[in-house]
């Protein structure tokens, strides 16, 4: 046969950096055909640099077409695939869901560490040999063979720059205020850039930030006890300690010891139905529809033992991290010994994938614990994922690459044969219709698990006074002040951060915006700074008004920080009031703190946002606060009714678990709305049956598929504008074809974000790939500019 004729091998690799494109490669010399598998990770050229990529499948081209217009891989850089089939799938599926590209899902699924190219080639025969990725390209034919073979006998490595070695992260110790002089500016931003991430930072992260002088900002503040330098190992063998055999000990151990309390009929009857679901060798879903206290997480720990028994892995998500911290504790109780992988996003990037690549190459079972992010790990064999609060809109990732939790849990749950639990005393409506429907079915907790009645829930009209008026009114504070006289405790959630929305200028009138996105700044006063809730940008205040000079302002508004301060001035003295909110759980483990030292009564009232309104158990509130149950109810989302309902009711769930009777008391200044009635007797469905048709009569979920086209440009660029009416005119085309409503483009409700100008386009079809047509459309009109970027939000939970 003639040479030039023979096939070459050819693979298609996923880029995981922008361009994010597919490409084509020819495969090296010196390796095995079957070596190339799908889900290897690969370094390959692009223009004059590497990319790291993942192999998505093989082929072969002629050398008459290909041999000198493709590229050739570089180099593979594991000894077998990390990622498996499934997983490949996995990451195609929720490409197609939201109309982007498999390198672009993959770039979002895995671990920074694995997407970047760092370290070098280390080699092992006679003697060792390092080389950069980049040289092995320019090596003579004869050598490149050697190194493959070794390669392929396991004696080379990618020994990757920090990995798997010692890793140096910086940790917040102190909230706000912080005693430094005021020209101590790179101190002051190395502790606003730890609040901002949850109180922790890796040093190359921090001094990328910070810029010359960080190392000596960084000791100073160690020195002034501010912050602690922790140092720890992260080795091949990942974050948790002992293996199969560790693992199997534990399930002798720990697995098969009877539960501390007793399951009521109501939880046995859900605990057999969950059970056979992962008995069947069929997929299911289930809603595990409960009042507050009903003992939902009881029968998700008994789910998480049957299934690990069963050799089957288990992932228990919860919405935020401070659910999910207090999950793996409820875990550890149950289970003493037993190792559970938890994962978050305030994790150091060499502990996520040091997580990930031990739970990839796991041949037991795994019980994972963590929050939406989770769902990317690879787990194997996974036999239940349950999904606590489901109705809760941080499920979903609305930033960047967006997705929703629970589409990811249930093709996983359909890819393993496996059950996705569905849990919450306020389902998402749309849940709750696909049980009416017939699609989804459900177990129901009618009574809380220790007994006792719901609490009373009362409704307190806000008077319209002036702005520095007290946060509750007569009526609340009176009951507070009982609460707090007769022992007991009380919780008060006011869903709203910081000192105060918004800051008024008494001279001109202007209210101190953001540069970035023209949103009000909101005044943190422990902080003694303006913040935007959106961009992060961060202002020292007082200042002077950008427009007038003056420095007279008024306080609008009120968030926790100020209810806080009210409150220690309100109550009997002796009393104690702890704050529950970004801002106070901004370090590492503060959170946990809080909860822990309210748990024990070490303070009678706990203060904060919607952080403390689900999932936790205080036996000792017998009084629930709403300070301001209207914030958000008039926001212009479809769903903001729903979700105010859901807040109120999760956090009226906190009164009244313990002996004594509990109390809620709601405070509006609307008090004639539909949903506070349902609200005052816990009538979920009665304001589900309302809901929903006021949706039926306006053509919103469930419905009509809905999605959110967001276009945006930079400020700079006038000529963005010009560009929405053809944009308009294209996207109408095709929904008329594809039986599409088109809604804009329209000024988004935040219209500038990052200066960037912000518009979007509404969808409303009859299916998700009628509503991808239309998408599809848009982005390939000729006349669109590469700064012009527009992205796709299937099912949105904010319509901005």
């Amino acid at each position: 046969m003639d040479d030039n004729s023979a096939p070459v091998l050819t693979v298609q690799a996923a880029l995981l950096t922008p361009p994010f494109s597919t490409l084509s490669y020819r495969l090296p010399a010196g390796f095995e055909a079957s070596f190339w598998q799908p889900g290897l990770l690969l370094a390959v050229p692009l223009g004059a640099s590497l990319r790291a990529a993942v192999l998505l499948e093989r082929g072969e081209a002629s050398n008459k077409e290909n041999s000198f217009s493709l590229k050739e891989v570089a180099w593979p850089l594991e000894h077998s695939p990390l990622l498996s089939p499934g997983y490949l799938d996995y990451a195609r599926q929720l490409a197609l869901r939201q109309a982007e590209s498999p390198g672009r899902a993959l770039a979002a699924m895995l671990p920074a560490g694995l997407r970047a190219l760092k370290g070098r080639l280390r080699f092992y025969a006679e003697k060792a040999q390092e080389l950069e990725l980049r040289s092995i390209s320019g090596l003579e034919a004869e050598e490149r063979g050697l190194l493959a073979a070794l390669w392929q006998q396991g004696q080379g490595v990618l020994a990757r720059a920090g990995a798997h070695t010692t890793e140096e992260e910086w940790l917040l110790l102190a909230p706000p205020p912080w005693p430094l002089r005021p020209a101590a500016l790179k101190q002051r931003a190395a502790l606003e850039f730890l609040s901002a991430r949850g109180g922790r930072a890796g040093r190359r992260q921090l001094c990328a930030a910070l810029g010359r002088g960080c190392a000596a900002a960084l000791n100073a503040l160690r020195q002034k006890g501010l912050l602690a330098c922790r140092r720890e190992s992260i080795t091949e063998d990942g974050p948790t300690t002992g293996g199969t055999e560790a693992w199997l000990q534990s399930y002798g151990s720990a697995l098969c010891a009877p539960p501390p309390f007793s399951l009521n009929a109501e939880q046995k009857a859900a605990l057999d139905d969950f059970q056979a679901v992962t008995l069947s060798g069929q997929a299911a879903s289930r809603l595990l529809y409960g009042v507050t206290g009903s003992g939902k997480t009881a029968v998700y720990l008994e789910l998480a033992a049957r299934c690990l028994l069963q050799g089957r892995s288990v992932l228990l998500l919860a919405p935020e991290v401070a659910l999910a911290q207090k999950l793996k504790g409820d875990v550890e109780a149950r289970f003493p010994g037993l190792p559970v992988y938890f994962y978050h996003g305030s994790l150091s990037p060499a502990r996520r994938e040091a997580l990930f690549r031990e739970l990839a190459r796991a041949s037991s079972p795994a019980l994972v614990v963590g929050v939406r992010s989770a769902l990317f790990l690879r787990v194997n064999n996974i036999g239940a994922i349950v999904l606590d609060e489901e109705h809760d809109a941080s499920f979903r990732q609305d930033e960047r690459f967006n997705y929703n939790a629970k589409d990811l849990a249930w093709f996983l749950t359909r890819q393993h044969r496996a059950l996705l639990l569905l849990g919450s005393a306020t389902p998402d409506i749309k849940t709750f219709y696909a049980v009416e429907q017939g699609r989804l079915k459900m177990q129901t907790l009618q009574e809380r698990a220790g007994g006792g009645d719901l609490p009373e829930v009362a409704l307190s009209i806000l008077p319209r006074g002036p702005a520095d008026r007290d946060i509750l009114t007569e009526e609340s504070a009176l009951a507070l002040s009982d609460c707090v006289q007769r022992g007991e405790q009380a919780v008060i959630l006011l869903n709203r951060r910081g000192f105060v929305p918004c800051m008024y200028c008494l001279e001109c009138g202007l209210v101190l915006r953001c540069p970035n996105c023209a949103i009000a700044l909101a005044y943190h006063k422990a902080r003694e700074r303006l913040l935007c809730h959106y961009c992060g940008h961060s202002s020292p205040f007082p200042l002077p008004c950008p427009a007038c000079k003056n420095l007279r302002y008024l306080p609008l508004g009120e968030g926790t920080e100020k209810l806080e301060e009210q409150l220690r001035a309100a109550l009997p003295a002796g009393a104690r009031v702890l704050r529950l909110d970004r801002d106070s759980a901004g370090r590492p483990g503060a959170a946990e703190a809080i909860l822990r030292s309210f748990s024990r009564g070490e303070a009678e009232v706990l203060v904060g946002t919607q952080m403390l309104s689900k999932g936790h158990h205080f036996p000792g509130v017998t009084l629930c606060v709403a300070a301001n149950g209207d914030l958000g109810l008039n926001m212009l989302n479809y769903n903001a009714t729903e979700r105010v309902f859901q807040l109120i009711m999760q956090a009226a769930g906190r009164s009244g678990r313990g002996e004594k009777p509990g109390r809620v008391i709601i405070q509006s200044r609307s008090p004639d709305h539909y949903c506070w009635e349902y609200a005052r007797r816990h009538d979920y469905e009665g304001f589900y049956r309302e809901e929903l048709e006021k949706r039926r009569r306006s053509a919103y979920p469930p419905f009509v598929r809905l999605a959110l086209v967001r276009v945006s440009f930079p400020l700079s660029w006038p000529q963005g504008e010009s560009l929405l009416p053809l944009l308009g005119e294209k996207m109408r085309a095709a929904g008329s074809s594809l039986g599409v409503r088109v809604l804009g483009p329209a000024p988004s409700p935040h219209p500038l974000r990052g200066r960037a100008r912000r518009f979007h386009c509404l969808l409303k079809g009859k299916d998700w790939e009628s509503v991808r047509g239309v998408y599809s459309a848009a982005s390939a009109l000729p006349q669109l500019s590469s700064r012009l970027r527009l992205s796709l939000d299937i099912d949105p939970a904010d319509l901005d």
